[in-house]
């Protein structure tokens, strides 16, 4: 044995605790147990003691060692800091534990080795991996099983460290062979481990088994027929990966994959079923395989189809069918939420990727992409029952459908129309609810070839909200929100009439529905057709309200997060319609009254002050009588939890305070300085400590969500009450400079997006060669130009910084347009697919400006700038102007040099130059 001892008082204080864990359920005290462990991870050797206990104290019961190789488990990590003795101890004794009489003991050790190994790597502890593999050969069939087990958990979780050399040989180039034959073991375990374990090495890569990989996939068909259902699942998982990463070595043999995976789909065991309907989500996600799968469609898409329907046990698991508005959610309902602040951006032409908020699917998936500032922003609630159970054959059969419909459009409609009807008209309400879930599920992809079936498609579902099983009227408002954008297209008074007006009717039927299930989905559903019928939503405001204000005394816990949602969506959809004294009257008085009721560290404060800032924005000067005591509660949360992050800072051994607050309260600020601008003067000036000496703080924080939100504080406060911000801005300006970083963490994006922004703003509110705003002119541009030319920055930020470059330039021509030839062809292509507003039109009159000042800064970027002006659709008359002005100068300096050069352009930019300019 190794040099290494326990002191028996130490020994009897770490079993004395782990003993008191056992003996109570007191929370009190179990914190304090917790603590006093967490403690002991502190002494140098607790890890060796946790191995002693474990491996060498039998006259202890199972359960105390156990809990022994647990904690051993959760503190493995601290072996990297372990003396050698204690290392070496530690390994001996759960390499010992191991081979325990205890089947608990064994199993607790075999958890410790995985976690070892995969800390140490197996390059560090070779004996370990000769161990498990050489117990591989054991006449005890328990002990293969068990190190079996280990194995199978170590591919799985880090197959990367075990595909290395070792002392000059790799441990691979023996093991995979074994595996291979162990494939063929009499016990289905041993099978089931082997498939498992070569499969793990199919997406790294590892050459070792690629130099088998025909006798692999041989071994995949030998088993394919195999008894036993563990089996057939890992040998549809192995041809799933093999089908991402190997798909050369499936295609020879795909009609017999294909059948078998069909089959396997079909499978009465839901494992193997859901391992096999995997191969078709990944089959359809890869385009460079869509003409293999096309053929497969007509078979493919119906199965797919019949996997959407519940199963028992979902059923069993739902207890769909009950009318319980009125029973109070359990807290393990409520999901975390995460808030990741606001992020500036524009509008794109045509593609519209402009980072909307992401929905998810009635299976699980992302249904939008959002833009890379959405990194941090998870989905508010995700969609009814369907995501708070864990992925299924019915989630991954509708993703399935959904990828194959993005992918064959009309095809897969031709397909399923008729099993489509068949479901659809159902007298089983399973097989209706399944179709139309299957209806939603296409609606991205075959909308153009839906289109025409909608007018008898959308009344159905309309209808189908009266169904008296709540799980179909929950997945038909799922549905209806996936044909939203449909339903509030502006075609005729008869479309509203027939379409609109109904869907709108139906879904605030369902806000208000007996089942909460319903509520949820009604509610998420109705956000969606919020957010698509944007203004058109304006004239039914009072009746909306009013639901929306009804749900607020009728929903529990976990909906009411979904409403205030809902709420703060119907804000930005109408605006300023909202500021009618009725409506803000009908609204008003229940969000002050779930105000009042919340403490400041309720976690049900972030969604409400979330909502809070899109309606202060919408009302605008209406929303000044409740001002006074929001401002007040916001400025006090942001001081407190500066406070408390100070304290944080000084004493790590506290838990870290949770940023979220602190990041909403500063939205609700931006969005009470954008609805009531100067009329907050009074709020801020009298604010102790000064609310902008607090935001200097925000800017310095450690965490980018919150200096994100700082930064676009600091742009709204420069929009909209510039007097107020501008003795603050010398001590600001430091940290915005700071920020401004070409090739920033993906985590600092929105921060560095917010910052590039914000200084455009106030360069405009300074105004035209303000004195003191010039010593900021240089530092800004040689942060803004790098950010603007580096081909790895995200394109927001691409288009923030030019912006910003354009409107310094508009207000310091004579400082900025020498560096003109630098940056014009980027700006220019930042710029161009930019939908026409007031931020790229005063960024345009500074490009113009620059140009007007140094005319020669734009010769050898002339196509780009002739391309984006030619992009504006309708540019301000005073831009309009200056384009003409510019584009006759050219001609008139040089008009053979500019014939000569437009005649080398696009003929649409020659056109439109000529009609729109004359030149």
């Amino acid at each position: 044995m190794t040099s290494w001892a326990p002191q028996p008082a130490a020994l009897q204080e770490i079993l004395q605790t782990i003993h008191e864990s056992t003996e109570t359920a007191n929370a009190a005290v179990q914190r304090t147990i917790t603590h006093k462990l967490n403690n002991f991870t502190r002494a140098p050797d607790y890890v060796a003691y946790l191995a002693y206990i474990l491996s060498a104290m039998p006259q202890e019961e199972d359960r105390i060692r156990t809990i022994a190789g647990y904690l051993l488990k959760n503190n493995a990590r601290l072996i990297l800091r372990a003396s050698p003795e204690v290392l070496a101890f530690a390994k001996s004794a759960v390499l010992a534990a191991f081979n325990d009489p205890s089947i608990m003991i064994r199993n607790a050790a075999a958890q410790d080795i995985v976690a070892f190994l995969g800390i140490l790597e197996p390059r560090n502890w070779p004996e370990c991996l000769q161990q498990l593999v050489h117990m591989l050969d054991s006449p005890n069939g328990d002990q293969q099983e068990a190190a079996f087990n280990v194995l199978e958990r170590a591919c799985e979780d880090y197959p990367r460290k075990l595909d290395v050399e070792i002392n000059g040989t790799w441990p691979l180039e023996y093991m995979i062979p074994k595996f291979i034959v162990l494939s063929e073991h009499p016990n289905a375990k041993m099978r089931a481990h082997a498939i498992a374990c070569l499969s793990y090495f199919v997406p790294i890569g590892c050459q070792s088994l690629f130099a088998h990989i025909d006798t692999f996939i041989a071994c995949l068909f030998k088993r394919a027929s195999d008894e036993d259902s563990a089996v057939r699942k890992h040998v549809c998982q192995a041809l799933v990966l093999l089908l991402a990463s190997r798909p050369e070595k499936l295609m020879p043999e795909m009609a017999n994959v294909a059948e078998y995976m069909l089959y396997s789909t079909k499978d009465k065991h839901e494992n193997v079923a859901l391992e096999a309907c995997e191969f078709w989500l990944t089959f359809a996600e890869d385009p460079d395989l869509a003409p293999y799968l096309h053929p497969l469609l007509a078979k493919v898409a119906p199965v797919l189809l019949d996997c959407m329907v519940y199963s028992e046990d979902d059923l069993l698991w739902l207890q769909g069918d009950d009318e319980d508005a009125a029973v109070p959610d359990k807290d393990t309902d409520i999901k975390p939420r995460h808030y990741g602040g606001k992020s500036h951006g524009f509008e794109r032409e045509a593609n519209g990727d402009d980072g909307a908020q992401k929905r998810v699917g009635a299976y699980g998936e992302e249904l939008d992409e959002g833009d890379d500032d959405d990194y941090d922003d998870l989905d508010d609630e995700d969609f009814a029952d369907e995501m708070s159970t864990e992925w299924n054959l019915r989630k991954c059969a509708a993703a399935a459908l959904d990828v194959l419909a993005v992918r064959f459009g009309a095809d897969l409609l031709n397909v399923l129309l008729e099993p489509l009807k068949t479901k659809l008209w159902s007298d089983d309400w399973l097989q209706r609810e399944s179709g139309i879930l299957a209806l939603g599920a296409m609606a991205e992809g075959c909308i153009d070839a839906i289109e025409p079936h909608l007018p008898t498609l959308v009344p159905y579902l309309i209808n189908t909200l009266n169904d008296p099983k709540p799980l179909v009227r929950s997945i038909t408002c799922w549905t209806l929100g996936r044909y939203a954008s449909w339903c509030t297209q502006p075609i005729s008074q008869e479309h509203k009439n027939n379409f609109f007006v109904p869907t709108l009717e139906g879904l605030l039927r369902m806000v208000l529905d007996n089942n909460k299930r319903v509520q949820e989905a009604g509610c998420s559903a109705f956000a969606t057709l919020e957010e698509d019928a944007g203004p058109e939503l304006a004239p039914y405001l009072e009746p909306v309200l009013r639901n929306l204000v009804f749900a607020f005394d009728k929903y529990q816990h976990k909906n009411m997060l979904i409403l205030y949602d809902a709420v703060g969506t119907l804000a930005d959809a109408v605006g300023s319609a909202l500021q009618n004294p009725t409506y803000v009257e009908i609204l008003m008085p229940p969000l002050l009254k779930r105000w009042s009721k919340l403490k400041d560290d309720d976690d049900d404060l972030i969604p409400l002050l979330e909502c809070l800032a899109s309606v202060t924005i919408a009302i605008g000067p209406a929303f000044l009588p409740y001002a006074g005591p929001i401002f007040e509660r916001c400025h006090t949360i942001v001081h407190n939890s500066l406070l408390q992050y100070q304290a944080y800072q000084q004493n790590p051994e506290m838990d870290e305070p949770d940023r979220s607050f602190l990041v909403v309260a500063l939205d609700l600020l931006s969005g009470l300085t954008q609805g009531l601008g100067m009329a907050l003067e009074r709020h801020i000036t009298a604010s102790q400590p000064n609310l902008l000496e607090l935001l200097n703080v925000c800017l310095k924080h450690p965490h980018a969500a919150v200096r994100q939100s700082g930064y676009a504080l600091v742009g709204d406060m420069a929009m909209n009450c510039f007097p107020l911000l501008r003795p603050h801005v010398p001590a600001l300006m430091q940290e915005l400079i700071a920020q401004l970083d070409p090739e920033p963490k993906v985590e600092f994006i929105s921060a560095c997006n917010n910052a590039a922004w914000a200084v455009g703003e106030i360069a405009l509110r300074y105004g035209r060669d303000d004195a003191e705003f010039q010593q900021w002119v240089h530092p800004l541009i040689s942060r803004l130009i790098p950010i603007l030319l580096h081909p790895k920055a995200p394109r927001s930020l691409h288009e923030n910084a030019a912006v910003s470059i354009g409107r310094i330039g508009l207000m310091h021509p004579t400082l900025v347009a020498p560096l003109l030839p630098e940056f014009a062809q980027a700006w220019c292509q930042a710029l161009y697919e930019i939908r026409d507003n007031e931020e790229k039109d005063s960024a345009f009159r500074g490009l113009c400006t620059l140009v007007q000042t140094n005319p020669a800064g734009i010769t050898k970027s002339l196509l780009w700038f002739c391309n984006a002006i030619v992009r504006w659709s309708a540019p301000s008359q005073e831009l309009n102007n200056m384009f003409q002005q510019l584009l006759n100068g050219f001609k008139q300096h040089d008009a053979v040099g500019w014939a000569a050069q437009v005649a080398t352009f696009p003929p649409v930019i020659q056109e439109r130059l000529a009609t729109r300019y004359g030149v």
